[in-house]
């Protein structure tokens, strides 16, 4: 179920110290055609222990090539691994791209996008401004960028270069922490900064479409405010790949309360074939059909990514995380099932039906 591929690294770019471009050529071509603002699931074995990391594409469709772009994080295996080892033409293994962090291309509308990155988040959102600018002509796009200092700026240079060729057309605005000539872009980006740009710089009534993705906190903030602002919630998107702290405590405060319970029958059906166990229901069902032997799809087992989507046949389950599939999907019985708890004695699980 849970498909990879083989990818070779033809090349590795260091956009700062702590951070490498990979250029990556797929055994499978075809898999790996890829929408603006997608991500590719890498899985690699660190002694004995298989590790899933996403990573979003930094490419533009029309650059012809795949690239993702990887921020080294203090302890974490595949980042450090990226940076520190990994040399071209080393092979690697990846899911086929994913993700929903994009709005369909118009070419014959004018329309103006809003986009707040911070650090690494940049990433998919340099696909998106990329592939907007070149197949949306008449189309703007104001960037608002986070980082600490200039010398943790991912992409740099590759953002001035877009703003010299669609003159016009791209704004940037670098928020740093320190070192800035102008109060109003120095610091971190939280409501109060949020309603100073959009009484000052950014009209938020014209905005299409605003994309976030960075830090949580700094994602809710801005959410908040642009809603606050005018938007709709359906024009405002944004790209999650680490568990909230809520949905930590939320999976804790599920393996209490099942504590003494009876548990669950459950039935797996995965590629047409079923296979039923018990499982508690203080444990999530991807999680018990990982333990029992089955391949069920999985990323990042925080709720954020569709990965693991699955419909829920018979029976009930408490999804308490959802950043990931739109309401009209919960109605029909879908759910993640990294984020899904059994509530009833019997449940049966379908991961082919979508």
């Amino acid at each position: 179920m849970s498909q990879f591929h083989l990818l070779t690294v033809t090349d590795i770019h260091h956009t700062i110290r702590d951070a490498v471009v990979l250029t990556l050529e797929p055994d499978n071509p075809d898999a790996f055609d890829f929408t603006q603002g997608q991500y590719l699931t890498f899985k690699q074995d660190f002694d004995g222990t298989e590790l899933r990391r996403n990573y979003s594409i930094c490419a533009g469709l029309d650059d012809g090539k795949l690239q993702v772009g990887i921020k080294r994080v203090d302890g974490g295996a595949f980042s450090t691994f990226a940076n520190t080892e990994l040399q071209v033409g080393d092979t690697l293994h990846a899911m086929p791209p994913q993700g929903k962090f994009f709005t369909p291309l118009e070419p014959e509308r004018a329309k103006n996008y809003l986009g707040f990155a911070g650090g690494s988040g940049i990433t998919p959102v340099l696909s998106i401004l990329k592939t907007v600018l070149k197949r949306e002509p008449a189309s703007t796009f104001t960037l608002v960028y986070a980082n600490r200092a200039v010398n943790t700026i991912m992409f740099r240079e590759e953002l001035e270069d877009l703003k010299n060729t669609y003159m016009g057309r791209v704004t940037i605005i670098h928020m740093l922490e320190s070192g800035q000539d102008i109060d109003l872009f120095t610091g971190r980006v939280d409501q109060e900064k949020c309603a100073q740009l959009f009484s000052n710089w950014i009209d938020i009534k014209s905005i299409d479409t605003a994309f976030i993705c960075g830090p949580e906190p700094m994602m809710l903030a801005i959410s908040d405010s642009l809603k606050t602002h005018g938007l709709e919630p359906d024009q405002i998107k944004f790209e999650l790949f680490s568990e909230s702290q809520q949905g930590q405590l939320a999976k804790q405060e599920m393996a209490k309360r099942s504590e003494g319970q009876a548990g669950t029958e459950v039935t797996v059906i995965i590629d047409g074939a079923q296979r039923t166990f018990e499982m508690p229901k203080g444990q999530s069902v991807l999680e018990a059909a990982l333990e029992a032997g089955q391949d069920a799809p999985f990323a990042c087992k925080a709720g954020v990514c569709s990965t693991c989507m699955c419909k829920v046949l018979e029976g009930e389950v408490e999804m308490i995380s959802n950043h990931a599939l739109e309401d009209y999907e919960v109605e029909r019985g879908y759910v993640l099932s990294c984020q899904s708890y059994p509530l009833t004695d019997k449940l049966v699980i379908d991961y082919d039906t979508h």
